[in-house]
């Protein structure tokens, strides 16, 4: 007789197998669409002129500042095959071999480009990401919390279920290249993971013992969610990084697009800062709009922090998280975008930095740029969203 597991594989065998077996084109074919290629190789010069003023705006003194971050994308990319195609677009096509070369040159040239930036133009070519991007920030959020349940800390900090199962697409066939499938069982049935309203309304995990904190404010939590990482700060001071462990795999729902569709605020207005205070003016309606957004993050204690996607420590200003199908994780670029203003203060990004991370809203032609942490990282990072300028760097085969 076949196991109860074995039926529930089958089941899910047989859906995706439905799903494989499906035409490879709509009956209905839409009109071809005009979609301008991803990279497109850019003179040296103008990279030049954009990196002229140095990296001080990262806050880094030094290029040979930027040495551990570059040896944390070493780290990650020497583990994938080398022979295989990090990205490949019509006019770029490039090997996991020759990411790690440009990562080591670039490393070996950094106690040289203090005294000569204009090494950069005779070792590598520039490839602009086309059109420019979109660049949002993220930061590391504090929130005061208790180890132990309080009434004046009422809301949980969820760890990783038991019952949450990932299944990698990839494995039953190629057209689902990165993706995954996530879910739970219930008897014989496969089912999608509960989403936010089940778990925060419904309480459907609580008596699991799988609190690890409880917070004060479920605003904050919300927003914790949506960074990804932070820190917990207990009442007497002590405080601890809290990283992402899991997600319960529902589709990310921007807050902000769904409170200027229901003309709660203009388009202009959105911002982590706006959204926060229409939730506190409007507490009678918080619950049921952060709801809204079925993602769900779960978390886990540690004494460092925050990790990117890489399995590294980010390193604020140079650390940006990417769509892993367009910019591959560990690639080196050169960001060239507008900050938002802080303290009466403009300034801008550009300079090198490392695609180390994701995120559930980072897809397509999206960065994140890692803002790290307090008062100005929050700022900035909930400020942050325009065009930016983009170029991927590659090791010249035959520097002249």
């Amino acid at each position: 007789m076949v196991s109860d597991y074995k039926k529930i594989f089958i089941g899910i065998l047989l859906v995706l197998l439905t799903w494989s077996c499906a035409p490879e084109k709509p009956v209905f074919e839409p009109e071809p669409v005009d979609v301008p290629p991803l990279f497109l190789r850019v003179d040296e010069s103008r990279v030049m002129d954009i990196i002229k003023d140095g990296i001080k705006a990262q806050g880094l003194e030094s290029w040979q500042d930027l040495s551990p971050a570059v040896e944390k994308s070493l780290r990650y990319v020497r583990t994938r095959n080398p022979y295989r195609t990090a990205v490949c677009e019509p006019d770029l096509c490039v090997t996991w071999k020759e990411l790690s070369e440009t990562l080591e040159l670039f490393y070996s040239l950094l106690p040289d480009l203090d005294r000569d930036q204009g090494l950069l133009k005779h070792y590598f070519n520039f490839y602009a990401v086309n059109p420019d991007i979109l660049l949002t920030g993220y930061y590391e959020p504090l929130l005061r919390a208790s180890p132990e349940p309080h009434e004046d800390y009422p809301y949980p900090v969820y760890s990783r279920p038991e019952d949450l199962h990932t299944l990698e697409l990839s494995e039953f066939h190629p057209r689902w290249s990165g993706q995954s499938l996530v879910y739970r069982l219930e008897g014989q049935r496969v089912l999608p993971y509960y989403e936010r309203r089940e778990i925060d309304s419904q309480g459907v995990l609580k008596d699991r013992d799988l609190e690890i904190a409880w917070v004060e404010d479920a605003v904050d939590l919300f927003f914790l969610h949506i960074q990804g990482s932070g820190r917990l700060e207990y009442s007497g001071g002590h405080t601890e990084h809290v990283l992402y462990a899991g997600r319960n795999g529902r589709q990310y729902v921007a807050l902000g697009r769904v409170m200027v569709e229901k003309g709660y605020l203009e388009p202009e207005e959105v911002s982590m800062q706006s959204i926060r205070a229409f939730l506190n003016e409007n507490p009678e309606m918080k619950n049921e709009l952060m709801a809204l957004n079925p993602s769900y993050i779960f978390f886990q204690l540690s004494d460092s922090g925050p990790y990117g996607s890489i399995g590294q420590l980010l390193t604020p200003w140079v650390s940006v998280a990417s769509d892993p199908s367009l910019v591959p994780w560990g690639s080196l670029l050169i960001l060239n975008a507008k900050l938002p203003e802080y303290q009466g203060i403009k300034t801008r990004v550009s300079g090198p930095v490392l695609a180390q991370d994701t995120g559930g809203a980072i897809r397509g032609r999206h960065l994140d740029l890692f803002c790290g942490f307090g008062d100005r990282a929050q700022n900035l990072a909930g400020m942050m969203k325009g065009r930016a300028e983009v170029y991927l760097m590659v090791r010249k085969h035959d520097p002249n």
